[in-house]
């Protein structure tokens, strides 16, 4: 009996958790015409089940409205601040569980410059997951993982967008008490295909092999204007408003139709933490606006308090009211503009080079 998982594509956050559940490996994972990723089902294998709809963030997306808390929050290293894309929260959460012999889950780049969630066991590689990347993640392989460590007794430490942590906490469908699960303010996440396009624009255009790029790179002491990346060992800086791709994505032309629609723009939220960066330091606490971030956190559980407690000594911060640190994305979610019907029409129809001419104009 074969089971359709989604009505529409807005009705698809790609995280899947659908892929990862089947018991008969079902559903892949396919790339469509604007190079998101959607489950397909092989008719023929598909029992129909039923889990794959019982791990979906979408079709379960009732949210916790607990007490929580609220803070602004810097690492007091210096380091840590100036790699991170906000106030360096995510780096001290990861410490807490690498001192406990844990694994650190998080988006970084493989050796080709896709973003995957990877998991990582040292310290000294946390570098690979730090910083925002304005691009949706594989989690390929992931859930399963996770699971794995947590029934091995290992403190997990998992960071992703929330629907992304809401389908892992469906996946799992028990309590752990070793595992912390972070969200982020999330604005939307752009399409993996238009990304690799984008990569190999650049590299042909500097005629190498790119090997890193950061969206909010924060040499400027400027909470992370720069875009930087890096062809065969040498650095291009901009602003990231003079990005192209930083462009389209700040103008809602390349997001997944599911962000328009996106149930998760709350407070209100299943995990432990929510991190982001703290737009309005300056009205709330001048005292912490010094160019290179201060990140917003929400607790949301017992769990939260009592690991907070523990790590607390190690940052800078201040307790908060909620409308102190309320963002437009912890409200609501992004608009569907005309032109974003346009672009993707173009991106489908003409060669990726016309494109960024276009876009140049």
């Amino acid at each position: 009996m074969y089971m359709k998982i989604y009505q529409g594509k807005e009705m698809c956050c790609g995280c899947g958790a659908c892929a990862g559940i089947c018991p008969e490996g079902a559903i892949k994972m396919t790339q469509d015409k604007e190079g998101f990723y959607y489950p397909k089902i092989n008719k023929s294998v598909c029992t129909g089940c039923g889990k794959c709809k019982e791990v979906c963030p979408l079709k379960n997306e009732k949210l916790t409205t607990g007490k929580a808390f609220y803070m602004g929050v810097q690492a007091k290293e210096e380091k840590i601040r100036f790699s991170s894309s906000s106030g360096g929260v995510f780096s001290i959460l990861a410490q807490y569980v690498f001192r406990r012999n844990g694994i650190v889950y998080g988006a970084g780049y493989d050796d080709d410059m896709n973003v995957v969630h990877k998991g990582l066991e040292n310290e000294c590689e946390i570098e690979q997951i730090k910083r925002t990347k304005y691009v949706q993640s594989s989690l390929d392989g992931i859930y399963k993982d996770i699971e794995r460590n947590l029934k091995n007794n290992r403190w997990v430490l998992f960071c992703g967008t929330p629907c992304q942590a809401h389908a892992l906490l469906l996946f799992l469908h028990r309590p752990y008490e070793k595992l912390i699960v972070v969200d982020l303010v999330c604005y939307g996440v752009t399409s993996p295909g238009i990304w690799k396009k984008y990569i190999k624009y650049l590299e042909h255009k500097h005629k190498g092999k790119m090997t890193d790029f950061s969206f909010r790179d924060k040499r400027n002491r400027d909470n992370g204007h720069a875009r930087v990346y890096k062809i065969d060992g040498r650095e291009h800086v901009d602003s990231i408003g003079q990005d192209i791709y930083c462009r389209m994505y700040f103008r809602n032309y390349t997001l997944r139709s599911s962000c328009y629609k996106c149930r998760f723009c709350t407070v209100n939220r299943n995990t432990d933490f929510t991190i982001g960066d703290f737009w309005g330091i300056e009205n709330v606490m001048p005292a912490f606006d010094d160019g290179m971030g201060t990140s917003l956190v929400i607790g949301h559980s017992e769990q939260a308090e009592k690991i907070w407690n523990e790590i607390k000594d190690e940052a800078k911060w201040f307790a908060c009211k909620r409308e102190d640190l309320i963002q437009p994305r912890l409200l609501e979610p992004v608009r569907l503009t005309k032109v974003r019907q346009r672009f993707m029409l173009l991106y489908k129809m003409l060669p990726f080079h016309i494109i960024m001419k276009i876009m140049k104009k």
